[in-house]
């Protein structure tokens, strides 16, 4: 199976982790109705056809995705990010892959050379401790 990620484009299945279903509505948190909170828990429904779902890009861009998948055939239909889908906001699916701002990249920092030592700096010597002499 293929999924598209907004930020990298089409990549296979392995890269990516299920997350659940995105059409369960969680209890209110200061609920005390155990009734809810066992169908939350445990009361799961197993849909055969289109279902929406969310996945994360666990091994690329680690972004949280909505997918809109066909259960029956793996087809997928729509992607969107899952801030865009749960704030309502128009997002880019799967069609509009590059539309998709590109996440900001790291920093690569690379580490200064060690300073030298009060007693090498004396001494004028440059090799190596353990070095031959």
């Amino acid at each position: 199976m293929i999924i598209p990620c907004p930020y990298c484009g089409p990549r296979d299945l392995s890269e990516f982790t299920y997350q659940g279903d995105a059409t369960r509505t969680r209890p209110d948190p200061t609920s005390t109705d155990e009734a809810a909170w066992h169908a939350w828990i445990y009361v799961r429904s197993n849909p055969a056809g289109w279902h929406r779902e969310y996945w994360q890009h666990s091994g690329g861009c680690r972004a949280h995705l909505v997918l809109r998948r066909n259960t029956l055939t793996h087809e997928i239909g729509e992607v969107h990010l899952t801030r865009h889908a749960q704030a309502g906001v128009e997002a880019p699916a799967a069609a509009g892959v590059e539309a998709a701002p590109a996440p900001a990249k790291p920093v690569k920092r690379t580490p200064k050379p060690a300073a030298p030592s009060a007693r090498t700096r004396a001494s004028g010597a440059t090799r190596r401790k353990g070095a031959p002499k």
